[in-house]
C-alpha cells in the first residue's frame, strides 16, 4: 500500500464545506493569569484556508461558498472536524457552521 502524503496545499474541501486554520488559545486571562495547556478553550475563530466548490441545490445549481480564502471566522464551539497537519490544528466543517466574519 502507498504512503500518502497530506498537507494544507492537497486538501481540497468538497461541496459546501471549508478548511480553517485555528487560531492560538489565549496564554492568559484578561486579569493576567497565565493558564496551562489544560484549562486553555478551544478557540472558535481561524482562518479560512481553503473551500469548496459549493453546495448543490435541487434544480441542480451550485451555490458558491460565501467566505473566501484568507477571511477570519468566528464558528461554532462543537462543530467541524479537527485535524492536525504539520504542528498546526485545522477544522474542516461546513459553511452552515460558520457563523461571522471577523474583521
Amino acid at each position: 500500500m502507498a504512503a500518502i502524503t497530506i498537507n494544507v496545499s492537497t486538501v481540497k474541501p468538497l461541496g459546501d464545506r471549508v478548511f480553517v486554520k485555528v487560531s492560538e488559545a489565549e496564554e492568559k486571562t484578561a486579569g493576567g493569569i497565565y493558564l496551562p495547556d489544560n484549562a486553555k478553550e478551544k478557540p472558535q475563530v481561524g482562518e479560512v484556508v481553503t473551500v469548496g466548490d459549493g453546495k448543490v441545490n435541487d434544480k441542480g445549481e451550485r451555490t458558491p461558498v460565501e467566505v473566501k480564502v484568507g477571511d477570519k471566522v468566528l464558528y461554532s464551539k462543537y462543530a467541524g472536524t479537527d485535524i492536525k497537519l504539520g504542528g498546526d490544528d485545522y477544522v474542516l466543517l461546513s459553511e452552515k457552521d460558520i457563523l461571522a466574519v471577523v474583521s
